[in-house]
């Protein structure tokens, strides 16, 4: 069964691709207006689809037929216009023409307007049936044959005893369009003006890459092929057994794949429609946005390697980490405010005693010219520690100006 397929070209567009495919084509609807073919990545039943077909009258290729009830007259007018046409169609070369029907077959001697389910009943048609004598389907199989277009078909997988259902589409392997083999027809009801043609698909056993799915799958013709035109020849309006014997499955490449349950409901349409579910150009694939999510963050090692290295600027009596102690020193006087560390070997040693300060020793430290307080070697020839002073001076006080008394001695005196 073929209930659901995908055509989103223009009717324009599908000349093109089909002309290049060595399927000439001599007319074409319009891309838009009444009953222009209908563009859907979820084309369903009721909607106008191309149809391809040999360019033949409305009773289909050769002479036409008196329908039964019809007037002496009505039938004597018939067999002349037929056998005119007739004449003239022999000295003719064979036209094409794409096609804008609805699919969904109504037989010509159907009188109104059906309803939906009864349409639903003629959107396939089985190829075993056409193989039987007689039926609703004597007079389209051998005269008016036609091709479908389309770009692929879905077909829906059962599960869990049918309780769920999973979308796959398939499509040719080489992104041709499908020709599906199909048949026509048109039809005038009481009271109404207008013709309505319509159109079937018709289906035949699976082949090995679909029957894991279901077992019967669209007849697709080779584009362009001897079978094609076979198919489509109006000389031929007796079905034969070589008609039949093309009703066959597809023995090219195929590609099926899962796609969005999104195509389930009549309606929606998306581009995505006809796109792998686990595939990378699938947006709605939370693989996918997980995916990307993880390929945005940048690890915090790669982060740090990125970030900008700023380098300080030293300024005078300062002393970056790493540096020498002749880098320390400056040269001449030191530099001022660093913090002198304790040698290697007084780790893990008793810091030593505070020394007692005498006065003679204040005495002494007056009379040096450099006013510095010099530090006594200690037992062993290390220098002294102090925990009060780092042996540098306080910076001078600056001499008070007049007007910045405490003011604690302004209400003193207002006392």
């Amino acid at each position: 069964m073929c209930g659901r397929y995908s055509l989103a070209l223009r009717a324009a567009q599908v000349r093109q691709i089909l002309q290049d495919d060595n399927m000439p084509v001599d007319d074409a609807p319009d891309d838009e207006g009444d009953e222009s073919p209908r563009q859907s990545y979820n084309f369903a039943p009721g909607y106008h689809g191309i149809v391809y077909r040999a360019d033949v009258p409305d009773w289909g290729a050769g002479p036409r037929r008196q329908h039964a009830g019809a007037s002496d007259t009505t039938s004597t007018e018939a067999e002349k216009e037929g056998a005119a046409d007739e004449g003239a169609s022999e000295h003719r070369p064979v036209g094409y023409k794409l096609q804008s029907m609805k699919w969904g077959l109504i037989p010509f001697w159907t009188k109104r307007n059906p309803d939906y389910g009864s349409m639903m009943k003629t959107i396939n048609c089985r190829d075993d049936s056409l193989a039987q004598g007689g039926g609703m389907w004597s007079t389209m199989k051998a005269r008016k044959r036609c091709v479908v277009v389309a770009q692929g078909f879905y077909e829906w997988l059962k599960k869990d005893g049918g309780r769920e259902r999973l979308p796959h589409y398939t499509k040719r392997r080489d992104s041709k369009l499908m020709c599906f083999a199909g048949l026509w027809d048109v039809v005038q009801y009481e009271g109404d003006e207008r013709k309505h043609y319509t159109y079937t698909i018709i289906t035949t056993d699976s082949n090995k890459q679909l029957n894991f799915m279901h077992d019967r799958m669209p007849v697709i013709l080779e584009n362009g092929s001897e079978d094609l035109r076979t198919w489509l020849d109006p000389g031929r309006h007796e079905w034969s057994g070589e008609l039949q014997a093309l009703l066959r499955p597809f023995a090219g490449e195929l590609d099926v794949y899962p796609v969005s349950k999104d195509v389930g409901k009549v309606g929606n349409n998306s581009p995505s429609f006809i796109v792998p579910v686990d595939s990378k150009e699938n947006k709605s694939n939370i693989a996918n946005f997980f995916a990307k999510g993880a390929a945005a963050k940048t690890p915090k090692e790669e982060q740090q390697q990125q970030q900008p290295r700023v380098e300080v600027k030293k300024e005078e009596g300062f002393v970056a980490e790493g540096e020498t102690d002749d880098a320390k020193d400056g040269g001449s006087g030191g530099a001022t405010g660093v913090k002198r560390e304790a040698e290697d070997e007084l780790v893990g040693e008793k810091p030593p005693r505070k020394a007692a300060t005498t006065a003679s020793s204040h005495a002494g430290d007056s009379n040096t010219s450099s006013n510095k307080k010099s530090l006594s070697p200690q037992k062993g020839g290390r220098p002294k520690i102090s925990a009060t002073s780092n042996g540098t001076k306080s910076p001078a006080k600056t001499k008070q100006q007049p007007g910045t008394q405490k003011i604690t001695k302004f209400f003193a005196n207002s006392s």
